[in-house]
C-alpha cells in the first residue's frame, strides 16, 4: 500500500453506527485543520488520503489505498452520492494528482445492506410498504414471476384440451407427454436460473439474458422475433377469450353481427381495456394479474370440489361417474382416434401449455432483485403447473369415461345382455354411440368436460377467461419490455423511436401502442390456425438458445462465468437446446423452417452491420479459447514449407500516418497471414505511459474502420533500433510470429542526421541477424503523412528532430481521443484502387528463396490486382538466352505461380551511361572520407565519431555493385516506367564493410525517378516455394 505518516485519532462513537467507522481528517467548518502535528504530517497534502480511524485502526498507518466497496464494481451511482473509485495505479505507484486525490475525499459511509445485488445502498421494503414518491415499482419472486408464470403456462388447452388429451393418449401416456413438456421447460428454467445469477439483471427479459449471453447477433434476432411473437400472442390469446364468449351468446341465441365479425369486435375492445391496464402501470398490470390468479385457482377448486359430488342423473348420461377404479383402469390405456390421434401428435397440441416460463424474465427490470427472482419464481411456477396438469389428468380420467350419449334414456338393467363398456355395471347403455363414434359426450367427444364436471360450470367458464386474458396481458407487457431493450442497444436501423421510456418505471408506451396495433391486425384477420406454429417454434427458439446460452457459457470456462445459481447442469442444457430444435421440427416443421429462416436473416444482418457493442459474451470467450487452442496446437506442427506464409511486422509507427505502407501488406495478408503494425515509442517512460493505452486503442480503431485485418503494438525504447530489436523477438505468438520486416524507404536520408541513418542500416541488419525476410516500400510521394495528419487533428506528437524517423514516434505530447482519430478522413492510396489491365514487374535478380516471387503472386489473387498482367526479370547472358528464359519459364511452372511471361536482360552488366555514374559520385560526395588508401588505422582515426563516412577503399572495392545499380536504375527506367508495381530482389550491403550512406545511395540509385511503387524485397535465404507434395 501506499502509506503516509499519521498517529491514531479517538473514536468517534457519534458517526460509528455504519458498516464502516469513518471520521476525516477535515474539522467539520472545512477549515482544512489537520488533527495532526504539524511535524507529523510535514510535506503531505491530507486531502490526498482516505483520511479514516477504520484505516488507522485496521492498518497501523493512514494510506491513499481504498478498502473494498461496492461503488468500485458498480456502474450505477447512490442516490444523492458522487461517485468516488478507487485510486489509480499511478496514484499509489508514481505521483498523486491534485485532482485525483479530491475525488478520494473522505466521506462517512452509512449503514449498508447485507445485499449488494440491486446497486447501491439497498432497503428492504416490502410489497404492501408506501414507497418514496418517484421510486419505481418493483416486485418480488412471487407476484414478479411466480404467479406470472402460471397463468402464461396456464391457459385454454388446460381447460379444453387437457381432458381429450387424457381420453386419447390415456393417463399414462399423457403423464409421460407432459413430463416430457415439463422436462424440457425445467432445463430451460435451470439455464435461465444460471444465467440470470451470472451478474446484475437489467430490463429486457429473454433478450436481455441471450445477447448478453451470446453476443448481439443471436441476442438481436432473437429479440426482435420474440417481441413480435408476444405481439402476436396478445392477438391469440384475445381471439381465445373473443370465441368463448361468441359460444357464450350463441348458446342463448345472441350475437352481435355475425359470429366472425363477434369475434373481431369483441377482440378489439378486449385488447384495448388491456391497453389501459397496462398503460396504467406496472402496479395496476400487477394488481389485475393477481385477480386472474385468484380467478384461476377458484376454478380450480371448483373442479375438484365437483369430482366428489355425486354425480346426478344428467351428469351419468354424459359420462360423469365420480371416482371409479374400473373407468381409472379404462382411461390408464391410450385409445388413439382421429387425424391426430398418435403420441407425437398429441404431444404438440400439449407442448403450447407448457411454455410461458419466461413471462417473469421478460420483466426483469421490474423485480426487485432479478437474480433471486428469476429462479426461484420460474422454477416454482414449473412445479406448481406441472402438479396441477398431473392431477387433473388423473382426476378426470377416474371420474369420467370416453364416451357417453347424453341420453338419459339410456340406462338398462345391471347385468342386462348386450351392453359393453365399464358403463354396463352402472346401469348405463352406450354401446350404440361408442361402436358407431357418434356419442356427443364424454372425455374424448366433449371439450367442455371440466365444466360438466366442476360444481359450477360458470366457475370454469371464469376460469378461461382468466386464463387468457392474463396470458394476452403478460404478453402485452413482455413485447414492449424486450422491444424497448432491443431499441436502446440499437442493432436495428429505425427501431430506435420505440425505445423511449416514461415515468418512474420507465414504461415503453410508444412499445405498448405499438404492439396493440400489431394485435388489432392480427385479431381483425381472424386467421391465427396458420400463424400460430410459427409463433410457437418462435417461442422454442428462445429456449434453444437460452439453453445454449448456458451450455456455451459453461463450455468456454471463461472466468467471468460465476452463477450463483449452482444446479445446473451444461450438458443438460445442451440436452435441451437439442430437444428443442426437434420440438419445432415436430410441431410444425414448415413453420420451423421459416422461424429458424428469419432468425438466420437476421443474424445476417447484425454480422454484416457489426455494432459496436462489448457485452463480455460467451462467444467472445469461445474465440479466446479456440485461438489459444489452436496457438498451442500449431507448436506440435513442424513448419513446413507449403504451409509458409509471409507474417509481417510492418514498422509503421502509427498506422494512420503511413497508410500506403499499411494498405501493401494488408493487401497480401488479409485472411492470409498474420499482420503486426509495430511503433516504437522513443522517449522518457513518464512523458509516454500516461499517453500509451489511450493511442493505442485509437489505433486499433482505425485500421478496423479502415478494414485492415492486422494487429496493433507498441514499445517503449531508448532508441528506435533497440526497439525494432524488441519487437522482432517478442512479436507474435508461438508459430504465429513474424518472418519478414516491413519498412519504409528512408526518403529524406541525406538530409537527416547520419546517425539516424546508421540507425535505419543497423535495423536491416538486425532483420538479417534474426532471420527475417525484408519487404522495403518506396513511393515517389513517400510514406510518412503525419504532416498532413497534424495539420487537421490535434497534435499527438510532438514534431522531432528528424520526423521521417522511420517506425518511431517522438515523446507524446497530447491527449489523442481515439473517436477523433477513427473520424478523420480516411486517406486513398494506390494499394485500394483497382489497377485494370497494369503489369507488375518482378525483378528476381538473386535467389533469395522465392519471397521475391511468393509476395507478388499473394497481391495477384486480390480483385484489384487481379487483372494485371504479371512479367518476371532475369540477368542473363546474351548467347544463352533461350536455353535461360526456358530453364525460368520451367523452374515458375513447377511452382504453379502462373507466371508465363519472362523476360532475360543480357544487358545488365553493361557500363551505365556517364551522366549516371556522375550523378551517383555526386550523390556520394558528401559522405567520402577521401583518405586517399591510407591504411586502416590511419582510416579509423579520421572516421572516429562518424562511421557511416566511405574510405576510397570501400568504394574501390564495391565500385561494381555501385555500377550495378546505376545500370539497374537505367533498365528499369526503359522496361518499367509505366507499370502499376515493381518488386525487385533487394541488395545487400556486407557489415562492416558497407558504410551505411554507401548503401544507401545504392537504394537512392536503384529506385530513382520511378513513378510506380518501388518493392525492394529480400528473403531469408531459405525456400518460400516448392513444387514438391511432401
Amino acid at each position: 500500500m501506499a502509506e503516509l505518516p499519521g498517529s491514531e485519532r479517538n473514536l468517534d462513537l457519534t458517526r460509528s453506527n455504519g458498516r464502516f467507522i469513518i471520521s476525516t481528517l477535515i474539522g467539520p467548518e472545512g477549515s482544512g485543520r489537520s488533527p495532526y502535528g504539524q511535524s507529523d504530517m510535514a510535506g503531505y497534502d491530507t486531502h490526498h488520503t482516505h483520511n479514516s480511524t477504520l484505516y488507522l485502526q485496521t492498518f497501523g498507518y493512514n494510506t491513499v489505498d481504498a478498502v473494498p466497496t461496492y461503488e468500485n464494481y458498480a456502474n450505477t451511482k447512490i442516490l444523492g452520492d458522487n461517485k468516488k473509485p478507487r485510486p489509480t495505479l499511478a496514484d499509489l505507484h508514481s505521483f498523486l494528482k491534485q485532482e485525483t486525490c479530491h475525488r478520494h475525499s473522505p466521506r462517512y459511509e452509512p449503514h449498508r445492506s447485507s445485499s449488494f445485488s440491486e446497486g447501491g445502498v439497498e432497503e428492504t421494503v416490502n410489497e404492501g410498504e408506501d414507497k418514496p414518491e418517484g421510486e419505481p415499482v418493483r416486485f418480488g419472486w412471487v407476484k414478479g414471476v411466480m404467479i406470472r408464470c402460471m397463468l402464461n403456462i396456464w391457459g385454454v388447452i388446460l381447460y379444453l384440451r387437457l381432458p381429450w388429451i387424457t381420453a386419447q393418449a390415456g393417463i399414462a401416456l399423457t403423464w409421460v407427454i407432459i413430463l416430457m413438456s415439463v422436462t424440457v421447460t425445467t432445463i430451460t428454467g435451470l439455464s435461465i436460473s444460471a444465467i440470470s445469477t451470472n451478474g446484475k439483471v437489467k430490463s429486457g427479459g429473454t433478450y436481455f439474458l441471450i445477447s448478453r449471453s451470446l453476443g448481439p447477433e443471436l441476442g438481436g434476432s432473437i429479440g426482435l422475433i420474440f417481441a413480435f411473437a408476444n405481439a402476436v400472442a396478445v392477438a391469440m390469446h384475445t381471439v381465445g377469450f373473443a370465441e368463448t364468449v361468441r359460444d357464450l351468446l350463441l348458446e342463448y341465441n345472441a350475437t352481435i353481427v355475425d359470429p366472425t365479425n363477434d369475434i373481431r369486435i369483441v377482440g378489439v375492445i378486449t385488447v384495448t381495456v388491456l391497453l389501459g391496464v397496462s398503460l396504467a402501470g406496472m402496479e395496476w398490470e400487477a394488481k389485475a394479474q393477481v385477480l386472474f390468479f385468484i380467478v384461476i385457482m377458484i376454478s380450480f377448486i371448483n373442479y375438484l370440489v365437483g369430482t366428489v359430488i355425486p354425480a346426478s342423473e344428467e351428469k351419468q348420461a354424459k359420462g360423469f361417474f365420480s371416482y371409479r377404479g374400473d373407468i381409472f383402469a379404462q382411461n390408464f390405456v391410450p385409445n388413439w382416434r382421429g387425424p391426430d390421434g398418435s403420441f407425437f401428435g398429441l404431444f404438440s397440441i400439449f407442448f403450447p401449455s407448457a411454455t410461458g416460463i419466461l413471462a417473469g424474465a421478460n420483466i426483469s427490470g421490474d423485480l426487485k432483485d432479478p437474480a433471486v427472482a428469476i429462479p426461484k419464481g420460474t422454477l416454482m411456477a414449473i412445479f406448481w403447473t406441472t402438479i396441477s396438469y398431473l392431477v387433473l389428468s388423473a382426476t378426470i380420467g377416474a371420474c369420467v369415461v370416453r364416451d357417453a350419449s347424453g341420453n338419459v334414456n339410456d340406462t338398462l338393467p345391471i347385468g342386462s345382455m348386450g351392453c359393453e363398456g365399464v358403463t354396463c355395471g352402472y346401469g348405463w347403455n352406450f354401446t350404440e354411440c361408442a361402436q358407431s363414434h357418434s356419442c356427443r359426450y364424454g372425455l374424448i367427444n366433449y371439450y367442455q368436460t371440466m365444466s360438466m364436471v366442476s360444481g359450477f360450470a360458470p366457475l370454469i367458464t371464469a376460469g378461461i377467461f382468466g386464463a387468457t386474458l392474463s396470458s394476452a396481458l403478460a404478453c402485452l407487457v413482455s413485447a414492449p419490455k424486450v422491444f424497448q431493450c432491443l431499441c436502446k442497444d440499437q442493432l436495428y436501423p429505425v427501431i430506435g423511436f420505440f425505445g423511449k421510456g416514461y415515468g418512474k418505471n420507465d414504461e415503453p408506451i410508444r412499445g405498448y401502442v405499438l404492439t396493440y396495433f400489431i394485435a388489432v391486425g392480427f385479431i381483425l384477420i381472424a386467421e391465427l390456425n396458420a400463424i400460430a406454429p410459427i409463433i410457437s417454434n418462435f417461442f422454442l427458439c428462445s429456449y434453444a438458445l437460452i439453453n445454449f446460452s448456458c451450455f456455451h457459457a459453461s463450455i468456454t470456462n471463461s472466468p467471468g462465468w460465476r452463477p450463483s445459481f449452482r444446479y445446473y447442469s451444461k450438458w443438460a442444457a445442451l440436452f435441451g437446446a437439442v430437444i428443442s430444435v426437434i420440438i419445432m421440427f415436430l410441431l410444425t416443421w414448415w413453420a420451423a423452417l421459416i422461424a429458424i429462416g428469419i432468425v438466420v436473416f437476421l443474424l445476417g444482418y447484425v454480422l454484416y452491420k457489426k455494432p459496436v457493442v462489448n457485452w463480455g459474451s460467451s462467444v467472445q470467450a469461445g474465440s479466446y479459447n479456440m485461438a489459444l487452442n489452436y496457438s498451442v496446437g500449431l507448436n506440435e506442427v513442424d513448419d513446413h514449407i507449403k504451409n509458409y506464409r509471409p507474417q509481417c511486422l510492418v514498422l509503421s509507427g502509427p498506422p494512420n500516418f503511413r497508410p500506403a505502407l499499411v494498405d501493401f501488406v494488408g493487401a497480401f495478408t488479409k485472411n492470409l497471414s498474420l499482420m503486426i503494425c509495430g511503433n516504437v515509442l522513443v522517449g522518457p517512460c513518464k512523458q509516454v505511459l500516461p499517453k500509451l493505452r489511450l493511442a493505442s486503442r485509437g489505433h486499433v480503431k482505425w485500421l478496423t474502420k479502415r478494414k485492415v485485418k492486422a494487429f496493433y503494438t507498441e514499445v517503449l525504447a531508448e532508441d528506435l533500433r533497440t526497439g525494432v530489436q524488441i519487437l522482432m523477438q517478442a512479436s507474435g505468438l508461438g508459430r504465429m510470429k513474424p518472418n519478414v520486416l516491413v519498412i519504409g524507404y528512408k526518403k529524406n536520408w541525406q538530409a537527416a542526421h547520419p546517425q539516424t541513418v546508421e540507425e535505419y542500416i543497423g535495423i536491416l541488419h538486425d532483420a538479417f541477424d534474426f532471420r527475417f525476410g525484408v519487404c522495403m516500400v518506396r513511393m515517389k510521394e513517400g510514406l510518412n503523412m503525419s504532416r498532413l495528419m497534424q495539420a487537421h487533428i490535434n497534435p499527438v506528437f510532438e514534431p522531432a528532430e528528424d520526423p521521417q524517423k522511420n517506425g518511431s514516434t517522438p515523446s507524446v505530447a497530447g491527449t489523442l481521443d481515439p473517436d477523433a482519430l477513427v473520424a478523420e478522413q480516411q486517406a486513398s492510396t494506390i494499394f485500394q484502387v483497382a489497377q485494370g489491365k497494369k503489369t507488375i514487374d518482378i525483378y528476381w535478380l538473386f535467389d533469395d528463396g522465392g519471397l521475391t516471387l511468393l509476395i507478388p503472386y499473394l497481391l495477384s489473387r486480390k480483385k484489384r490486382w487481379g487483372r494485371c498482367k504479371i512479367r518476371v526479370f532475369v540477368g542473363g547472358q546474351i548467347d544463352r538466352m533461350d536455353e535461360e528464359r526456358k530453364a525460368i519459364i520451367s523452374l515458375l511452372s513447377k511452382f504453379r505461380l502462373g507466371f508465363h511471361e519472362v523476360h532475360i536482360l543480357p544487358d545488365i552488366n553493361q557500363k551505365p551511361r556517364p551522366e549516371h555514374v556522375k550523378r551517383f559520385d555526386d550523390l556520394i560526395a558528401p559522405f567520402r572520407l577521401n583518405d586517399g588508401f591510407q591504411d586502416e588505422a590511419a582510416v579509423n582515426e579520421m572516421r572516429h565519431g562518424c562511421p557511416w563516412k566511405i574510405s576510397d577503399e570501400e568504394l574501390a572495392k564495391n565500385k561494381a555493385k555501385s555500377l550495378r545499380q546505376v545500370r539497374m536504375n537505367e533498365i528499369l527506367l526503359d522496361y518499367s516506367r509505366d507499370a502499376a508495381l515493381v518488386f525487385i530482389t533487394l541488395p545487400i550491403g556486407r557489415k562492416g564493410q558497407c558504410p551505411s550512406s554507401l548503401y544507401m545511395a545504392w537504394l537512392e540509385t536503384l529506385s530513382q525517378d520511378l513513378r510506380p511503387p518501388v518493392i525492394l524485397v529480400r528473403g531469408n535465404q531459405e525456400n518460400v516455394l516448392t513444387f514438391y507434395c511432401q
